[in-house]
């Protein structure tokens, strides 16, 4: 008869020895796993965890247990993927397959199965630290195993060995004070299963194939676990009575009653330890199906741990500490008093994988718009535009006071926000105006970065824009100096003997009812037909750009060279930001609506009036490689280490003045649904607000929450008569004194924003940006005036001087706005007339009487509602220092008469820019630029002279 013995020191009893299945228990951990599983769907429907099984070679025994594994992950709901890499993978290309799984979302767990079976020699110690802790599933990896060690179970824990203590738990045994023996020391299975066995508060011995007289020191185990390798080693006089037996190993032995020939034993003599023993695992059903069980689990607990991570309400971001000083020393040396974060551990803290971030240095780093893939299914946060009241020249701290907002949110109010900027053009960076990283204690970090080249992307947008117009000449000179026939044949050469169409000349064929793709099948009027574009160089609309203010790019005469064979032509150049490139760039939902409107920007008319795009040109798939890696915004973050996402950098006079649409659905996905992402307009809200509200939300779909108008005592002093306020001179002393008659008049402007907000609906904030000169009195008017003349509230910042502190009522003020119910709602329906827009917009917007325009004007305006382009929004070019049209004009007239000089289209962008008053596309340079004051420290290697 079997018998058990009592782990106590109670007498004998004999009773039937016990098995432990772990079939059974394997079963049971399965079923509640296909139950954490079906949880996770729950929170998120899309969300699948999945495993890597990756695999070297062949091997049939290898197989056997992918087979297993694979089984039991289809059985729990794990999508698992076998990765079968062939005998001869040399060691480099497996590590780098396992480290694009690392860098994977979605994958959550990876196992290397073993024996790597390769004809190359492979460390497999480094291929399993490979493998990323937080994917380790199988628990091999060096961190993992050494968290085991020191009693961190924080980790993954090894299969096996986690499997053994879970069955030697389901005993009912407590483990605490018990004497265990592990017979085997491999990294595998005997060291870490007595270093478990240990923090259970066992008293521990390992023995080996050193270790003498081991027949006596297991009879001193009252839990005996053995992985040692070699059939039936452990005979059951080895065995104390009463003692749980968990036996690791499975070996093959000859049986002729078999058909194999052979049957599986364990390490333990079974037949013999089930007369002594208390508990005993069976070969086979006792560890091998916990093995794969465990990894089951880690792989369940990998994945939640992801979703816990993308789906907690609140990031783990670690705040940088402002050592602010009085008064504020220059915005430069602030910033270069903050050490940055690295850039990877601000990526990870907001929720971004390895795979989404390519770095750029340590402080900034592009993101990849696989992102909106990932988080698709996840609610995006509220959304907050900001923009201020007519400025003066000098501005009034909108970047500073964005900036200030989201420090004040997310390092003060702990909630999940972004700041989202356009980049700063290098035109006003050496001109007049200065960067645009904000200013004193609320800043983007590197200054110097985000002011000068950042990542590029107006480059890019600057080599797009001039290849599209070199394209665009050489096109017009070879059809003036080629007959039909050889520029036909030239267009659609032979290659090796075949001649055939491109993608791009196929579209073309398509777009003029040309259904044929055998270049040779075309009749001669259709040769005729598809190869020239007949471009009128009158009726040119495409200049080239430089990201400078250069005045005496205004207009230029190009094709002087006697090789253009006298064909010249009056041009002109724009500042790259003023390219329907960089505007296309800030208003495309995808990668895919991008390319749709780069292919339909209208470069020129034909002698016929048509329009000639892009795509005509043969060109959008250039553009597209070129503006590759612009697609992506750029990740920098604040003085306080909060989140900042950079994109695109249009105008708001000349353009519609906002960052991209990609980074703000990013960056509304990432805070999540109870984040905040504040993004600028440029200017006032009668220019940048509007055009967010009319332009941007419209291409986006996306509904702003709350309005953030930047006012200043300063420039309300301006418009109520004050001296003319420009950059270099001495402030007046109206300025700098306290003067409440000025102030009032001037109040008038920042009503007219007020009143501009609610006309759309959204909760308007009042942000009183305090300057050094400002008296608490002046403050209060602004803010007494603000409440009663429709400001869902009204505050007094301080950010500049003391960060994310001084902009605590404001979050908390933006906070209450975005609770507060938007009844958001368009200017306009596209459905209206061009003229009617216009009308909309100016009285509504700036409070004008009458619109006069050319006779230009209204031919143009007439040719694009024959061109269906009048169903395109409108976005106005005017001056941003006046409502009016006029930039001497201050306050809030109105009646006034607002005079339209000329209009062009911008199809790829999708508006109509009627130009209002005198409105450059090409700034100049200033008598004074900041050229005169940056330098760089050749000792130091630092720039200086920045602002």
């Amino acid at each position: 008869m079997s018998v058990e013995f009592s782990l106590s020191a109670s007498p004998l009893v004999r009773m039937a020895a016990k098995l432990i299945s772990g079939t059974e228990v394997a079963r049971s951990i399965e079923n509640d796993l296909r139950q954490q599983v079906s949880d996770m769907r729950q929170l998120s429907a899309s969300f699948q965890p999945r495993m890597a099984i990756v695999q070297v070679g062949g091997r049939e025994d290898s197989n056997v247990y992918i087979r297993m594994k694979l089984k039991a992950a289809e059985n729990i709901g794990i999508l698992a993927e076998h990765i079968k890499l062939p005998r001869d993978c040399t060691q480099t290309e497996l590590l780098a397959k396992l480290a694009a799984l690392n860098d994977s979302p979605l994958v959550h767990g990876i196992i290397v199965q073993m024996p790597l079976d390769s004809t190359h020699t492979m460390d497999s110690h480094l291929v399993t630290d490979s493998v990323s802790p937080q994917k380790d599933i199988d628990g091999l990896n060096t961190m993992n195993e050494g968290r085991v060690a020191l009693g961190d179970m924080s980790g993954f824990i090894p299969c096996t060995p986690a499997g053994c203590l879970e069955l030697i738990k389901r005993t009912g045994v407590t483990i605490a004070g018990k004497t265990a023996v592990v017979l085997g020391r491999s990294r595998i299975v005997g060291t870490p299963v007595a270093e478990l066995l240990k923090w259970e508060h066992a008293t521990v011995t390992v023995c080996h194939s050193k270790t003498k007289n081991l027949s006596e020191v297991t009879k001193t185990a009252d839990i005996l676990v053995v992985a040692i390798g070699r059939a039936e080693l452990v005979r059951g006089s080895w065995i104390k009575p009463g003692a749980i037996v968990i036996d690791c190993g499975i070996n093959a032995i000859p049986d002729a009653s078999k058909k194999s020939g052979q049957r599986l034993v364990g390490d333990v003599a079974y037949s013999e330890a089930i007369e002594v023993a208390s508990h005993v695992t069976p070969v086979p059903g006792g560890v091998g199906p916990m093995t794969v069980a465990m990894l089951m689990r880690n792989t369940v607990i990998s994945a939640r741990r992801q979703l816990e991570r993308t789906t907690a309400p609140v990031w783990p971001l670690q705040t940088l500490r402002l050592n602010t000083l009085a008064p504020p020393p220059s915005d430069i040396v602030i910033a270069r008093s903050q050490k940055p974060k690295h850039i990877s551990q601000l990526a990870e803290e907001i929720g971004l994988f390895p795979n989404e971030v390519s770095q750029y240095g340590n402080t900034k780093a592009k993101i990849s718009l696989s992102v909106l893939d990932r988080l698709r299914d996840q609610r995006g946060g509220k959304y907050i535009v900001v923009a201020g009241i007519t400025p003066t020249p000098l501005g009034e701290g909108k970047s500073t006071t964005l900036l200030g907002l989201v420090q004040a949110l997310a390092a003060h109010r702990g909630r999940n926000a972004f700041a989202c900027m356009r980049q700063p053009s290098q035109g006003p960076t050496f001109g007049v105006k200065g960067g645009a990283a904000g200013g004193g204690y609320s800043q983007v970090i590197p200054m110097e970065d985000f002011n000068l080249h950042l990542t590029g992307d107006i480059h890019a947008v600057t080599a797009a824009n001039n290849l599209l117009a070199a394209q665009m000449d050489a096109r017009i000179f070879h059809e003036l100096t080629q007959k039909d026939g050889p520029l036909y044949d030239r267009l659609v050469p032979k290659i090796k003997g075949v001649r055939k169409f491109s993608a791009i000349q196929l579209r073309r064929l398509k777009r003029l009812g040309i259904n044929k793709t055998d270049p040779d099948a075309l009749t001669p009027e259709e040769r005729t037909k598809f190869a020239r574009l007949n471009i009128d160089t009158n009726k040119i609309m495409w200049n080239r750009v430089v990201d400078l203010n250069d005045r005496y790019l205004r207009k230029i005469t190009i094709g002087q060279s006697p090789t253009e064979k006298g064909f010249t032509r009056e041009s002109s150049f724009d500042i790259s930001v003023a390219s329907e490139i960089m505007a296309v760039l800030a208003l495309g939902n995808n990668i895919e609506d991008i390319k749709e409107r780069l292919a339909s920007m209208v470069v020129a008319l034909d002698k016929s009036g048509n329009p000639v795009t892009a795509d005509d040109l043969g060109v959008t798939g250039a553009l597209m490689v070129l503006l590759k890696d612009a697609f992506e915004p750029t990740l920098m973050q604040t003085l306080e280490g909060t989140p900042v996402l950079v994109h695109t950098g249009p105008f708001a006079n000349i353009a519609h003045g906002c960052s991209s649409i990609l980074a703000d659905k990013i960056a509304m996905k990432l805070a999540r649904a109870d984040g905040y992402v504040a993004t600028e307009a440029g200017f006032g809200s009668d220019i940048g607000m509007e055009k967010f509200f009319d332009i941007k939300c419209r291409a986006s779909g996306d509904t702003p929450h709350c309005a953030v108008i930047v006012s200043t005592v300063r420039a309300l002093k301006m418009h109520g008569g004050g001296p003319a306020v420009s950059p270099g001179a001495p402030l007046h002393d109206v300025y700098l004194q306290e003067n409440l008659e000025l102030l009032s008049k001037g109040l008038c402007n920042l009503g007219k924003h007020i009143s501009n907000g609610n006309k759309f609906g959204v909760p308007v904030v009042i942000a009183v940006n305090r300057h050094g000169n400002d008296t608490e009195v002046e403050l209060n008017m602004v803010k007494e005036y603000a409440v009663k003349n429709g400001a869902f509230r009204a505050v007094i910042c301080n950010h500049w001087a003391t960060g994310g502190a001084g902009a605590l009522e404001l979050a908390d003020a933006v906070i209450a706005a975005c609770d507060h119910p938007s009844r958001f709602d368009f200017l306009y329906p596209l459905q209206m007339s061009i003229p009617d827009k216009i009308q909309k917009i100016a009285q509504e917007m700036y409070g004008a009487g009458q619109i006069e325009y050319t006779d230009e004007v209204l031919e143009k305006i007439k040719v694009f509602t024959e061109r269906g382009y009048d169903k395109l929004a409108v976005c106005m070019a005017k001056t941003s220092n006046s409502l009016t049209g006029d930039p001497s004009i201050k306050g809030a007239p109105t009646g006034f008469t607002l005079r339209v000089n000329d209009i062009f289209v911008s199809v790829g962008a999708g508006f109509v820019v009627p130009m209002v008053g005198e409105i450059s596309k090409m700034p100049g340079l200033p008598t004074r630029p900041s050229i005169y004051d940056i330098d760089l420290n050749t000792q130091t290697g630092e720039i200086e002279g920045l602002f």
